[in-house]
């Protein structure tokens, strides 16, 4: 019987291993609606905490050390009868090849978060179903963090997963929550994963690559030719502002990027610089002076 047990464990233990894809710290922060220390709150916290954490999001079998590290921090400013008006910041990361540095790759509030919750519900996610606003909010965030991680090591390897937050989009249409829908306005779920598989911005997702893969990871090696090349990709920012000017997708980069961007430019050997700067002028001037601190011009 003893060996019995020891058996169940393990297997028990490898089922949870294998579902572990993201390493996700979770933060409910309720100081706006007066109730912080509501009961509620912190059951809601530790629920999502380990809804996001041992879900089974992919098919593959992840290594500890190959999760992805990612924070959600849920602002909650309205509380009544068990419906919850809140915002939504997701940030992800990963390491740089033959380094101790994470560069983050997705940095996105979500202001148009608003869902149902009563304490100890259970949370299910179903990849064709709609379940609840909030399960669908933090899928979809989940599916797009995966999917930029995917992107960032091999070229449109996050196409699995940002279908699926496609299939999330289309499915949370039925129900009347902001965000899902065209008409949502400019920065909505919509939007952004409209524009991610657009063959518009397809641009985009070579830009993910070549900054991450054949740039950032390169520095190990060879610090000024990864520095070249992370200015070529950004350069690439260039065709899609003729075409689709001031886009979403655009401004989720920069938030996430504009600081690592001065950073990469105004350390170490000096590249060809003149072009990049002006681009970045051009299509991301709400960084301007970020752009104004690179120290290294020619």
């Amino acid at each position: 019987m003893r060996n019995l047990c020891l058996v169940i464990m393990y297997c028990l233990a490898f089922t949870v291993v294998k579902a572990q894809d993201l390493n996700a710290n979770v933060v409910v922060n309720a100081q706006l609606t007066g109730n912080e220390n509501f009961q509620v709150f912190k059951t809601l916290e530790k629920q999502l905490t380990e809804f996001i954490n041992n879900s089974n999001w992919t098919s593959r079998e992840t290594k500890p050390n190959e999760r992805v590290n990612c924070n959600f921090v849920i602002n909650i400013t309205e509380y009544s009868n068990n419906f919850y008006t809140a915002t939504l910041q997701v940030q992800s990361s990963r390491p740089v090849f033959g380094s101790t540095y994470t560069t983050s790759l997705y940095n996105v509030n979500d202001k148009d978060f608003a869902f149902s919750y009563n304490e100890f519900q259970q949370l299910i996610f179903t990849p064709n179903q709609y379940q609840s606003n909030l399960v669908s909010v933090l899928a979809f965030h989940i599916y797009m963090v995966l999917g930029l991680d995917a992107d960032s090591f091999a070229s449109n390897g996050g196409e699995p997963y940002f279908k699926q937050a496609q299939t999330i989009v289309n499915y949370s249409q039925q129900e009347n929550f902001a965000g899902w829908k065209l008409s949502d306005g400019l920065q909505s779920r919509f939007i952004l994963i409209d524009h991610l598989l657009s063959p518009a911005f397809s641009d985009f997702r070579t830009i993910n690559y070549n900054y991450h893969r054949l740039g950032l990871d390169l520095m190990n090696e060879n610090v000024k030719e990864g520095k070249a090349q992370i200015a070529k990709a950004l350069l690439g920012f260039n065709s899609i502002a003729k075409n689709r000017p001031n886009s979403y997708l655009t401004r989720v980069f920069f938030d996430t990027k504009a600081e690592e961007i001065q950073q990469v430019f105004s350390e170490g050997p000096t590249v060809e610089i003149d072009e990049l700067t002006t681009v970045l002028n051009r299509i991301a001037p709400m960084y301007a002076n970020k752009w104004r601190n690179i120290q290294f011009q020619k």
